[in-house]
């Protein structure tokens, strides 16, 4: 895998939560269709939590908060709250500080922190 590629896994816990670990570059040109199926999949099956574990994201451009907004609205229509975890890189925490978006999600420090939301 590439620094450009994105790369999403999608893991289920017995006490209801969906964690999906996202890793690579969350852009125009990596695409983010896998994520996009898997944060829909996700909100779909109505489990207690959606964990997105973005650690390990390198970048993010307005195609990615794109995605995650997109999520966070299907996430609150279903009722499943949707927690972004960190730590996160400066340039995707930049992302949500000049979009304004900062206030719109959910953010733990850490996916165990976002477990126990």
């Amino acid at each position: 895998m590439t620094a450009d590629e994105l790369h999403v896994v999608v893991e289920t816990t017995d006490d209801g939560v969906v964690l999906i670990r996202v890793r690579g570059s969350l852009d125009g040109w990596s695409g983010s269709e896998d994520l996009v199926r898997a944060l829909d999949g996700a909100s779909a099956q109505g489990r207690r939590l959606t964990v997105a574990d973005l650690s390990q994201l390198e970048f993010a451009d307005s195609t990615g908060l794109h995605t995650l907004l997109n999520a966070h609205q299907r996430h609150t229509e279903a009722g499943v709250p949707l927690v972004l975890a960190g730590p996160f890189m400066i340039g995707v925490q930049r992302l949500f500080e000049v979009s304004g978006t900062q206030d719109s999600f959910r953010f733990a420090d850490t996916v165990d922190a976002a477990l126990t939301c």
